[in-house]
């Protein structure tokens, strides 16, 4: 009596096809493809940057471990993975290469044969 038939919601229906599964999907490989290019990809970047300046470290860089502790490089072979640190005057630790956090690079230095006139 007060309910009529549903007949409305199968007239409208749109017919089940590819392109309407292409679009339910739509968002969700938008989120995706979002997530990749704000969060993953500059992180695998910064990474890369660290293994090159971890690669590159020599005598006399000063470093920052996991720890916080901030030192000078004093024995630094290549391919090694234990570098010795020299924390202050007579004291030297050896840290793994792996838990250097940060390379502390000076200020770059006038050179001494260049010429501003």
């Amino acid at each position: 009596m007060l309910i009529s038939s549903a007949y409305a919601q199968a007239a409208g229906a749109a017919p089940s096809g590819g392109l309407s599964t292409i679009i339910q999907f739509a968002p969700i490989a938008l989120i995706f493809v979002v997530f990749y290019f704000v969060l993953l990809r500059p992180q695998q970047t910064a990474q890369k940057a660290l293994r090159a300046r971890l690669a590159a470290i020599k005598r006399g860089d000063r470093v920052v471990t996991g720890g916080g502790i901030i030192g000078t490089v004093q024995k630094a072979p290549d391919g090694a993975t234990e570098i010795e640190v020299d924390l202050a005057p007579n004291v030297r630790v050896t840290v793994l290469r792996s838990t250097i956090t940060s390379v502390l690079t000076p200020a770059a230095e006038p050179k001494a044969n260049d010429n501003k006139a």
